[in-house]
């Protein structure tokens, strides 16, 4: 029983360890952008590796991904934004359900992720 005791806490530990950073790649990002100064929100879907721009933006978006099905539905994406006066103002990753955590908050614009697809 002895010998049996670390081999299963091995595999319990292994398990848990894999379930609970299952994620699925998705194709698609789906970002809302607000213009503050003109009060216009926009809905962008921008595919993974490929750059969108909106006004004075470029996005670039290097991965998106959603939690496995059987847990609480979330997403996540690696978001690279750019302003044209100023370079690069944002990179970095962006969650669904934490969108006050790290979203781009810029004077003239504001960036959330809505989902993966």
């Amino acid at each position: 029983m002895k010998k049996l005791m670390p081999f299963l806490l091995g595999i319990i530990f292994i398990s848990c360890a894999f379930n609970s950073y299952a994620y699925i790649n998705r194709s698609n990002a789906v970002v809302s952008v607000m213009n503050k100064a003109a009060g216009k929100v926009q809905t962008l879907t921008i595919p993974v590796g490929q750059e969108t721009t909106f006004e004075k933006l470029s996005l670039l978006v290097r991965d998106c991904k959603q939690t496995d099905p059987f847990e609480a539905e979330d997403f996540f994406a690696f978001i690279e934004i750019s302003k044209y006066s100023e370079g690069k103002i944002f990179s970095g990753w962006m969650s669904h359900n934490e969108p006050g955590k790290n979203p781009l908050q810029n004077a003239d614009y504001d960036v959330w992720l809505v989902k993966c697809e």
